[in-house]
């Protein structure tokens, strides 16, 4: 956010988040302040033992007394001053100067690694170095170029890499876009070089250790605030990296219930540029840099999942080093496809930002608002119940909207392969055997992949899918050997092995990894 409008946002932050407290009366306030000293509390105690942490743990024995003992006055003035800091951490910053600076520095970076096999050709091509023919940006561009002076953008991708950030930068950017605020992970900024950029090119930051519901209605208010003040912005509806590897299908509605609680106060401020404009998007990737990860993740015991993940692939430069080599030794593509923008309440709109019903015609959206003759009415029930249908037309357009690459058609169908020779074993205990006799013959699977291949042609030609240009072209043995060779590049284990006719599944946590990316299609046993 920009320096100017930062007091004026963090007093708006505030105002709305304790005055949503108070409104509840004395004992509301006084259990928003136990339970955001009692998570905050068990935060710092989780810390490793320093003078820091027994400095911090003693600020919040002096607030937790200021609980017991104080007036609501005092009660009042401790909250407003937790959120005014964590609305001052949350904040990022917009320099023009920084973010000019990183959309000349990110393709050179980028590209340095998507070209060069050796510095002495990083050094001779230096010239040429592009990284148009690598990030292929498609779909709906036009369309929501044309709302970006209408209204306010929010882009709404899907989350597969920690990368994700980066590409859709530089994709953006050079597609014309203005600068998005977003939120980020606070471990992204703990690179030195990276969170000053991160800082100053509109990130704000998102502490996941912090789990007090207070904090998370900050978040919530900053974002809505940022678009209220016609920030374009992004973020993930996902909440985090899709560990899995599939396509998301379960959306954190929080963030996105913003976007009507933003429209409504616009509309009652007489906002000449009212419209809010989700745009959802689409990264597809051949590989993923951290899929080993994401997926063991996914798979621990009882789903108790690391929902942050501070020691993966991303912070190993050799590892991204080694992913970015693997991509320019397979020619492989970066799609980002936009999808038909929508407004908040999921409806379709068309290059003026006006919105359509299902059948095309224009309809006033002020009135799913608004009483008879009046202004905007607060409703949190109508309000959720509207964020759920945008949420389900998001999940649409992002099926929609993914590209297949060989990858994932052809772990999809070895994966049927290994179900349809052991119907009895459930998902864990597939995944644990792994006999030599188990072994798939290549021609078997070669005419697997055919069979899924047509299917997913026709699918693309219903508009339900979108297919990259090796997976319309090549016949199901090439598809296998391509796939092979993909992972083979980069990942420490391919997720299939040849030998001779015979293909081994040798790392199935990871074959699972990319045979999700087709769940969602009810495409079944291929």
């Amino acid at each position: 956010m920009r320096a100017e409008d930062q007091d004026r946002a963090i007093a708006e932050v505030v105002s709305r988040v304790v005055g949503g407290v108070t409104q509840g009366g004395s004992q509301a306030l006084e259990r928003a302040l136990a339970e955001t000293i009692y998570h905050e509390r068990k935060r710092v105690e989780r810390g490793a033992p320093s003078r820091a942490r027994t400095r911090a743990l003693a600020a919040w024995d002096k607030r937790r007394s200021q609980l017991v003992r104080g007036s609501d006055t005092v009660r009042r003035r401790v909250l407003e001053e937790l959120v005014t800091g964590f609305a001052r951490e949350v904040l990022g910053n917009f320099d023009p100067r920084v973010h000019a600076l990183a959309t000349r520095a990110v393709p050179f970076g980028l590209s340095a690694l998507l070209h060069a096999s050796s510095p002495q050709q990083l050094l001779q091509r230096f010239p040429q170095l592009g990284l148009d023919d690598r990030i292929e940006v498609n779909g709906a561009v036009e369309h929501a170029l044309a709302l970006r002076d209408k209204g306010t953008l929010v882009c709404v991708p899907t989350h597969s890499s920690n990368l994700d950030s980066i590409v859709l930068g530089y994709g953006m950017h050079e597609q014309g876009f203005p600068p998005l605020l977003y939120g980020a992970g606070l471990n992204l900024f703990k690179n030195p070089l990276m969170g000053y950029f991160m800082r100053n090119l509109g990130a704000y930051t998102v502490d996941r250790r912090k789990t007090a519901p207070i904090y998370k209605q900050v978040l919530k208010e900053y974002a809505g605030v940022a678009l209220e003040f016609g920030y374009h912005s992004l973020f993930f509806p996902g909440g985090t990296r899709s560990r899995s590897g599939e396509v998301e299908s379960k959306l954190k509605l929080g963030l996105l219930g913003t976007t009507v609680k933003a429209y409504a106060n616009k509309l009652a401020r007489h906002d000449p540029k009212p419209g809010l404009f989700v745009v959802p998007m689409v990264l597809s990737y051949e590989l993923v840099l951290e899929a080993e990860t994401l997926i063991d993740d996914h798979l621990q015991a009882e789903g108790k999942a690391r929902y942050i993940i501070t020691d993966d692939e991303f912070s190993s430069p050799l590892r991204v080093f080694q992913f970015m080599r693997g991509i320019l030794e397979l020619d492989a593509r970066i799609y980002l496809t936009l999808m038909p923008p929508r407004d908040p309440f999921g409806n379709l709109v068309d290059r003026e930002g006006r919105s359509l019903d299902a059948s095309g015609r224009t309809i006033d959206t002020s009135r799913y608002l608004c009483a008879a003759g009046d202004g905007p009415v607060d409703d949190p029930n109508r309000d959720q119940e509207y964020t759920r249908e945008l949420g389900q037309q998001l999940t649409r357009d992002y099926l929609r909207g993914n590209t297949v690459f060989p990858t994932h058609l052809v772990a999809f169908a070895a994966f049927a392969e290994l179900e349809a020779m052991h119907p009895q074993r459930d998902l864990y205990r597939l995944l644990r055997a792994g006999a030599e006799d188990e072994s798939m013959v290549f021609g078997d699977l070669a005419r697997s992949c055919d069979a899924l291949r047509e299917r997913l042609l026709a699918m693309e030609a219903a508009g339900e899918v979108r297919l990259s240009r090796r997976v319309r072209t090549l016949d199901g043995g090439d598809l296998v050997v391509h796939a092979l060779r993909s992972w083979g590049t980069y990942h420490t284990h391919s997720a299939l092995t040849r030998r001779g006719d015979r293909i081994d599944a040798t790392d199935r946590n990871l074959l699972l990894y990319y045979r999700n990316r087709l769940q969602g299609y009810g495409l079944g046993a291929s």
